[in-house]
């Protein structure tokens, strides 16, 4: 499934592509109730790729009467588990048939570099989706212990309408970690998408519907999140929102859950994550190659960027000259063409923010030591590999999310001092730590305050390790794994009266 294709291919494909831009409602695409549309551009060229539906509060309404309606009629929900296991696999079919389509599609919405979408975005969606359809009917209930006058049951349900708000950093796989087990498990599902990238969300639904999902089961609304996200968030029949996103909108999504119906929230968001070299790491040759890959895959748009970099005195030399090497590997450029590592910011208003960073540490003193200026390239939005060293713990680039493609090395005289330079930030989603020591690794695993740790390498865990953070990144639950499932059901007890007494009626 990563067969790559050449330049001149996916350009042919890209220009023969049939874009979707409407909203995906109860089995089929239907245009916003208001008629609202918004451009949705391709940042690798400034063009206008298609006007997308801007979906608002009768469109939440209506998404959500219609997946009422599925759920309660149990089409999907009471269906044999193994059953929507099957379709759930046909759906999987249907992506990998279409994967060509699927990749170019993401790439042209988001400027994500093409060999990512092939090679990474497409095959992980669909072992995603097969993951969870595999465990659809390989979840069990439990009894409860008693004695021989009662039976308790504890029961997993599902919890009904589940609204899933997307980030765009990773449009298709962020949507397959919260759709496989919101469906798989039996819930209906409205999926908000990222204004920015919404094509391949509205694609994903079609081919489900196609696939044998019933009608209202999978719905997709694109729009802008002071209207749609609001009108999901605020939503009295929506059962669970699960939102990926910046740490400021997660906050909003717990008051509007606080001032609706209570809605379950969990919330994954932000991160300031830290790649702690210790005094004894070794093979500096391959930590080079994961730092430079944590900080600067999918141009630093990933909630699990290692943006700092915390590295003891006696290894920092050494490692510096080795990351500058890697860094070459980096190019930056069309995201159509597979050559290119780096393909394009998502937005204008992305790269506005990150360019703010960059003049921001060359103001506070930070030392430019690669990139710090944008690429002109076909009037997109190009920023290359950006190192700044020299950077101080209470400097703006060392505390923020930057989001992009932007490193921030810190140096440190001790061990101890580099474990509590990374947990000093209010975030807590990922951190990786370079050790030649067992016990080192063991105690910074134990030490560092994150969801997730990589130890000798940078990692996020795969499908079957759940996936969150602590402190400021994360919030009543995980994704990932078979934790996942918990988001989307409710536990019930069934306690059964076993004794032989009998009932006075007239009582």
């Amino acid at each position: 499934m990563s067969d790559l294709l050449s330049c001149e291919d996916y350009t042919a494909r890209a220009a023969a592509l049939d874009l979707p831009a409407c909203a995906f409602i109860n089995g089929k695409y239907m245009p916003a109730k208001s008629g609202k549309t918004f451009d949705t551009v391709n940042p690798a060229t400034g063009e206008i790729l298609t006007k997308i539906a801007a979906c608002g509060a009768e469109d939440v309404d209506l998404a959500v009467e219609k997946a009422r309606k599925a759920f309660d009629q149990g089409v999907w929900a009471r269906l044999h588990p193994k059953e929507r296991k099957a379709i759930m696999i046909q759906w999987v079919k249907l992506i990998k048939r279409h994967r060509y389509e699927l990749a170019v599609m993401e790439s042209l919405d988001s400027g994500k570099p093409i060999r990512d979408c092939a090679s990474q975005d497409v095959p992980e969606t669909v072992h995603c989706l097969s993951w969870y359809a595999e465990a659809a009917d390989k979840l069990y209930g439990e009894i409860s212990p008693t004695n021989d006058d009662a039976m308790g049951l504890i029961v997993r349900e599902p919890a009904g309408v589940v609204a899933c708000v997307l980030p765009w950093n990773f449009p298709m796989m962020m949507l397959a970690w919260k759709v496989g087990p919101a469906l798989a498990a039996g819930n209906s599902v409205i999926v908000k998408p990222a204004e920015q990238t919404s094509m391949t969300a509205l694609r994903l639904a079609e081919l489900a519907t196609e696939a044998g999902v019933p009608d209202g089961v999978l719905n997709v609304l694109p729009g802008l999140g002071e209207e749609a996200g609001v009108a999901i968030g605020t939503h009295m029949d929506i059962d669970v929102v699960s939102f990926t996103g910046s740490t400021e909108v997660g906050r909003l999504f717990m008051k509007y859950a606080a001032e609706s119906n209570l809605k379950r929230i969990t919330l994954e968001c932000g991160g300031k994550n830290p790649a702690v070299v210790l005094s004894d790491a070794e093979h500096l040759d391959s930590v080079a190659e994961y730092v430079v890959e944590a900080v600067f895959w999918n141009m630093g748009e990933n909630c699990t960027s290692n943006s700092r970099l915390i590295v003891h005195a006696s290894l920092k030399d050494a490692l510096m000259e080795k990351v500058m090497e890697k860094v070459k590997d980096w190019r930056t450029g069309d995201p159509l063409d597979p050559a290119n590592a780096l393909g394009a910011i998502v937005s204008q208003e992305q790269f506005d923010k990150i360019m703010g960073y960059i003049k921001g540490a060359k103001k506070e003193g930070a030392k430019l030591v690669l990139g710090g200026e944008p690429l002109k390239i076909s009037n997109g939005l190009f920023i290359p590999p950006t190192i700044f060293d020299d950077v101080k713990p209470d400097m703006t680039i060392a505390r923020e999310e930057v989001f992009g493609p932007v490193l921030a090395i810190m140096t440190v005289g001790s061990d101890e001092e580099a474990i509590a330079l990374a947990n000093s930030t209010c975030y807590g989603l990922q951190a990786s730590v370079f050790t030649g020591n067992l016990k080192k690794a063991l105690r910074a695993g134990r030490d560092l305050r994150a969801g997730t740790v990589s130890v000798n390498c940078y990692s996020e865990g795969d499908i079957t390790t759940p996936f969150g953070g602590y402190k400021l990144s994360g919030f009543g639950g995980r994704d990932n794994s078979l934790q996942a499932f918990e988001q989307y059901t409710e536990t019930k007890t069934i306690w059964i009266d076993l004794s032989d007494h009998e009932v006075d009626a007239s009582l």
